[in-house]
This record gives structure tokens, sequence and C-alpha cells, in this order.
């Protein structure tokens, strides 16, 4: 519950900022790249040394990259056929092809399913959503905002991106089984957990609630995507075809049903791909996540 308030209080915050002259129009940067660029790696290096494989891992892992393959595909076709600008297909390659596992995920899973569901969600979330963010999500956000760049160059972007590199780092962590005395685990813990109130008054800052905004349509479009369209694929996918009914499958299929993820939508802004609706996705697509997650709520009875 102090998860949902903060959420609510963070954006409306923001919102109340845009209108105080003495705040800098590019406040809203300034917290990006203190996300992106400090947080990030906090966290990374915070959970990932702490994962402990299982071949049956991969179902919720597999959740975020199927979920972010496919957006890729789906809003390419889309884009290609209807002459979308590039940084509105990137735009909503990124911010409906990422759930908001931890922050939204975290609190809901741990009500419905208790701890052994919030060990299957931080899977979901670790390996899965992290690092999809962290490699695919920067590979479209430097394509789609840059044009035409070199393998190499593209490569580069990756390869130095500091989440990349901390996520590289905490997996050899991992294999040797090594992790930080407790002290530096409090720092890491601390300092991650700074990343959704920066982000979402970030977002708030960048929110904008225009009647006549051209953002509209590709934001329905988007949040249908990301909370109807994702988790059917997920459910069909594990329950239909391959059979999976345990617990851990209703898990990763809530946690593929949640709103979009904060940090993907900064990622978006960051690199210029429709700032503007990159926080709608936000902005509207958590509260309208609420009355969605129910559904797939009543679904899980079914599996």
């Amino acid at each position: 519950m102090n998860n949902f308030i903060l959420i609510f209080v963070f954006l409306f915050l923001g919102i109340v900022l845009q209108r105080i002259k003495q705040i800098p129009k590019n406040a809203h940067k300034i917290l990006n790249w203190i996300v992106v660029y400090i947080c990030l790696p906090a966290l990374a290096l915070y959970y990932i040394p702490k994962i402990k494989w299982d071949n049956q891992l991969l179902f919720p892992i597999g959740v975020a990259w199927i979920g972010f393959v496919i957006s890729y595909f789906f809003f390419s076709y889309l884009g290609k056929k209807r002459g979308w600008p590039r940084k509105l297909i990137g735009c909503l390659i990124i911010c409906a092809g990422l759930s908001n596992t931890s922050f939204l995920g975290f609190p809901i899973i741990e009500a419905l399913y208790g701890e052994e569901g919030l060990k299957t969600a931080i899977i979901v979330d670790q390996p899965g959503s992290f690092v999809v963010l962290s490699t695919l999500g920067v590979l479209v956000a430097t394509v789609y905002s840059k044009g035409n760049l070199s393998s190499v160059q593209i490569a580069k972007k990756i390869a130095f991106f500091p989440p990349f590199i901390t996520f590289c780092i905490a997996c050899l962590m991992n294999v040797f089984q090594f992790d930080f005395q407790e002290w530096g685990q409090l720092l890491l813990k601390s300092v991650g957990s700074a990343v959704t109130p920066l982000a979402l008054l970030s977002v708030g800052l960048q929110l904008r609630f225009e009647k006549r905004s051209m953002h509209w349509d590709f934001l329905g479009l988007g949040l249908f995507y990301k909370l109807i369209l994702t988790p059917a694929i997920i459910y069909f996918l594990y329950v239909i075809v391959l059979h999976q009914h345990s617990k851990e499958i209703e898990v990763a299929i809530l946690e593929s049903a949640m709103a979009p993820m904060i940090t993907g939508c900064i990622l978006a802004s960051t690199y210029g791909l429709k700032p503007r609706l990159s926080s709608m996705m936000i902005g509207f697509g958590i509260p309208i996540s609420f009355i969605t997650l129910i559904f797939w709520v009543i679904m899980m009875r079914f599996i």
C-alpha cells in the first residue's frame, strides 16, 4: 500500500513543480541521468549476485524477453506500414515492451503469493526486465534515436552503458559466489531504492494533460499491447502451448501484465524518443493497470 501511495505522491509532486518558475526546465533530464547511471547499476550489484540458477527459472526470465521481442516486431511492422517517425516507433517498442516488474510488481505479487511468489518476481525483474532494458532496450534506443549507426558504434553504446557494465560485473560475482559485505549491500540497496521516486518525479515534471495531444491514439495502442496483449501472449504460450500450471507461472503472467516499466520510459525519454508520450505511458498506464490486473488475477484461477 505504501508503494501505491508513493506513486501518486511523486507523480503529483512533479506536476506541481512544473508550475514553479525556479525549477529548471531541464530538471527532469538531471533526474533521468541519476536514475539511469547511478541507481540502476546499484540495483544490479545488489540483486544479481544473490540469484541461484535453476532451469525452471527460464520461464519467469523469458517473460521480459518475449514481451520485448514481440513488441519490436509488432510496432516496427505497424510503424513502417503507417509511416510513423522512427522516434515514435522506438518509444512504443521500449515503453510498451517492458513491464514494471519491481516497484509495482513486487508488492502486488507479495500480497497475492507471499514470500515464495516474491522470489519468482525478483527473477522476472533482474535477469529478465533489467537485462532486457540494459541490452535490447539500449540497442533500440540507440538505433531509433540516432538513425543509421554501424554495428561497432551500436556495440560501443551497449558495452559502455553503465548499467550493462555493472550487470556484467554482477554476473561474474554470481558465478564466483562473491557478494559485498553487509555495509556495502546496504549502501547499494539504499542508492537503488531511489530509482522509483526520482523516476516518478521526472515523469511528473514532463506529464501534460492536453486534450488535443497527438499522442492519445498511440498511448491507447501502447497500453493495449502492454496491459492486454502481452499477458495474453504469455498465458497462451506458457499455459496453452507448454502446459505449465505452477504458481511460478501465475506470477510470471501477472508480472507481464504490470504497467509500463518506469525506468524503460525514462530510458526512451533520455534518448529523445518522444519524451511526452513516454511520460504519458507511465502517468496513465499505472492507474489503468490496476483495473486490468483484476481481470488477470481472475484468469489465474483457471490455470
